[in-house]
């Protein structure tokens, strides 16, 4: 029995899940990727290749592995599929923490993804980003609307830096930032390109409350250009993986601290509100 023809955007779509399913483990056998999709190992190798050729994976002695980033930011494509669940949960805990409406910051963080996706299930907002991809989840969304940045467009981050940007948020005065960070250290933000450092900072002085959502896998990690530290957001959200260093620390700078749990690679509502530092 012969297979049906896979079309152009089924054949997207697979290399997308073949990507985030590696994404997820880091390394994996391509004989097992090829049986986990139930394709040939000739298919999975062509849909590696494309996925290689566009610095998205590597491949090396019938294995592939996520490229590392070293000193610089990976591509959204990537990251978007990175620690999904973690990402998931925090979405989850951060909609309760939103107001019914009103003006919202958000930068191009892919952390912030799953909770553009949801803003309908908590109320209606005016959404303003740097990031191409919120704008279109959010311009997609029933009762919010979407105002895109301009500036300086990098398409390796599928967003916009530059000081049209900073000036733009100058004139901006919004209810919420909603904000991730590519490193923390010691309480402190960072990251590797220095016109994206300014735009973080930019969005925190142009909101009057401001949330960051962070993954654990992203503490201990170190970047170029810092932005502030966790004393600049009133509430940080993260999952339980924070390591136990990191988390005296978050607590010692002032930052009200919402661990979210993950269990069996799923989200769950659940959220652990640690004791103050002093208690």
């Amino acid at each position: 029995m012969t297979r049906a023809r896979t079309t152009t955007a089924g054949l997207e779509q697979r290399r997308r899940a073949v990507l985030a399913r590696v994404t997820e483990a880091g390394r994996m056998g391509i004989a097992e990727l090829a049986e986990e999709f139930d394709v040939s190992l000739m298919t999975m190798h062509r849909d590696l290749d494309a996925l290689v050729g566009r610095a998205l994976l590597r491949k090396s002695r019938g294995q592939v592995a996520t490229v590392a980033a070293v000193l610089v930011e990976v591509s959204p494509e990537v990251r978007r599929y990175a620690r999904l669940a973690e990402k998931e949960a925090i979405a989850e805990a951060a909609l309760r923490e939103l107001p019914p409406r009103g003006v919202i910051l958000m930068d191009d963080s892919t952390t912030l993804f799953p909770l553009a996706q949801r803003l309908d299930e908590r109320g209606s907002y005016t959404v303003i980003t740097n990031s191409v991809e919120i704008a279109r989840i959010v311009a997609a969304t029933e009762h919010s609307d979407a105002i895109l940045l301009g500036g300086d467009y990098q398409g390796a981050f599928d967003s916009t830096i530059g000081p049209e940007v900073s000036r733009a948020l100058q004139r901006v005065h919004a209810d919420l930032a909603l904000m991730s960070a590519v490193a923390v250290t010691g309480g402190r933000l960072y990251h590797p390109v220095q016109g994206y450092a300014a735009v973080k900072e930019a969005m925190l002085d142009a909101a009057q409350r401001r949330l960051l959502l962070v993954d654990s896998s992203k503490f201990g990690r170190h970047a170029p250009f810092s932005h502030r530290d966790v004393s600049a957001y009133d509430t940080v959200i993260t999952d339980q993986g924070v390591p136990q260093d990191e988390e005296r620390t978050l607590r010692k700078l002032g930052a009200r601290l919402l661990l979210v749990a993950v269990h069996d690679g799923r989200p769950t509502a659940a959220v652990t509100e640690p004791l103050p530092a002093n208690s």
